[in-house]
């Protein structure tokens, strides 16, 4: 009996759980998923947590629920891969061999990579990337008189880089519904040169913060958190005051990969941005977070991925050469107040785009414009998560690799002032994907010297 072994029951995880437990032979491959505990969190509901729409029960459930039959489950630590002799090590001294390997162990926050930051952590410094994280800010946010909250991304790469914005711009919204927003400043701190790296999207991005009177301080890059002063230090010098902090602190991989030597200085797995493969090991694949691909680090990637993945490993199995097929693509909804989101659509070459998706004229959803129906996309898609992603099912008209169709590229006038829109009918590049592993791309300033 041949194992293949998917260490990480996340998104990732489990989508690739369901996808080959389908596919490989019974008889033939036992399926085995590793993760260290058994809750497995709706990770875009962290959003919602601190302004009581969400509370965690609407945000975790058990990993095994969503694990097909046929996959064996096992909790425990894993303490390194040895990839020499395609097996794992558990921190108790027991080991489990592979012959196929699926690294899925995605990406948390590390506040303690940043001098002072904890410091005032959980009494002037929060996160919202954690259930704990946003159950203590919402606590924070109730009680807060008013004053200066910062909204902070120390540095790139992040999870869901849109989340910093839509905790900005949802942070607004709930204000001026309870009549307190005069009584706040809010200040978005970004290491890019604007509110997203590539142009079309942060010219709008950026106006909407303008609107909302939401300070942008860009290109700071965070030397240090001075908890007793209450202010953020940057490497050039500039300082930000806050009164409350709510941060981005920097993401890495597991600590597992860098007790492997396999990662690089994020803690991530070198993948090969088109096949999924390790760029080192031909037995071992990645996915999701855990990879150093500049795709996004978010869910939609992670289900994107997960059929190319799929198709891939049986392909390597069988002997076969490995399709080239991921294309980086990315969608996500940005939250924009007043029950209004913005859906972007993009992938390693074609930066977010105004138009219409899935279908080119009717939509019905618009591209980087707030729209109600947005909203509600977004909201349906919890219950899409959970019933629909993670079983790993096709959803309907959205591909695996991004269509061109209902996209248009601003034209620039000889005064460089934006034109209407025209079609786009092919892969034009504006830019490729930088090392940002999110939505936004890559950091715009220089990150932090490591």
């Amino acid at each position: 009996m041949k194992r293949l072994l998917i260490l990480g029951a996340g998104t990732a995880g489990t989508i690739m759980a369901n996808l080959l437990r389908r596919r490989l032979p019974r008889a033939e491959w036992a399926v085995t998923v590793v993760d260290r505990d058994n809750d497995h969190y709706y990770q875009p509901g962290f959003l919602f947590v601190p302004f009581g729409f969400y509370g965690r029960e609407d945000i975790v459930k058990p990993r095994s629920k969503f694990l097909p039959r046929g996959v064996e489950f096992i909790v425990a630590e894993v303490d390194r891969i040895d990839p020499a002799a395609s097996k794992v090590l558990f921190q108790d001294g027991s080991d489990l061999p592979y012959d196929y390997l699926i690294v899925a162990t995605g990406a948390s926050i590390v506040p303690s990579e940043t001098p002072g930051m904890l410091d005032g952590w959980r009494d002037t410094v929060f996160d919202f990337y954690t259930a704990d994280g946003a159950e203590a800010l919402g606590e924070k946010l109730k009680a807060f008189p008013g004053g200066r909250i910062v909204i902070h991304v120390n540095e790139t790469p992040i999870k869901c880089p849109v989340a910093p914005l839509e905790f900005a711009f949802f942070c607004d919204d709930c204000l001026r519904r309870h009549r307190r927003r005069d009584q706040i400043d809010l200040v978005y701190v970004t290491p890019l040169d604007g509110a997203f790296t590539k142009p079309v999207a942060s010219k709008v991005l950026g106006a909407m913060l303008a609107e909302k009177r939401i300070e942008m301080v860009t290109e700071f890059n965070a030397e240090r958190v001075d908890a007793a002063a209450r202010k953020i230090v940057g490497y050039d010098g500039r300082e930000v005051p806050y009164d409350l902090l709510v941060t981005v602190p920097t993401n890495m991989g597991s600590e597992m990969i860098e007790r492997s030597g396999m990662g690089d200085e994020f803690r991530f797995l070198p993948t090969d941005p088109k096949t999924l493969r390790s760029k080192k090991w031909e037995n071992i694949f990645a996915i999701g977070d855990a990879t150093d691909l500049t795709s996004s680090k978010a869910g939609s990637v992670a289900h994107f991925q997960a059929e190319i993945l799929a198709e891939n490993l049986v392909g390597a199995i069988e002997g076969k050469p490995l399709e080239a097929a991921f294309d980086g693509h990315s969608n996500c909804f940005i939250e924009a107040g007043k029950k209004k989101a913005i859906l972007i659509d993009f992938n390693y070459d074609v930066e977010p785009l105004p138009g219409m998706f899935p279908f080119a004229k009717v939509g019905p959803m618009p591209l980087l414009k707030p729209s109600r129906i947005n909203h509600i996309g977004k909201a349906v898609f919890r219950w899409i998560y959970w019933h629909v992603l993670l079983p790993g099912r096709p959803i309907p008209f959205v591909p695996s690799k991004m269509k061109m169709a209902g996209k248009k590229r601003p034209v620039e006038d000889g005064a460089g002032s934006a034109g209407k829109g025209i079609p786009e009918g092919g892969d034009r590049s504006v830019g490729g994907g930088d090392r940002s592993g999110g939505s936004a791309g890559g950091a715009a300033g220089a990150s932090k010297a490591r």
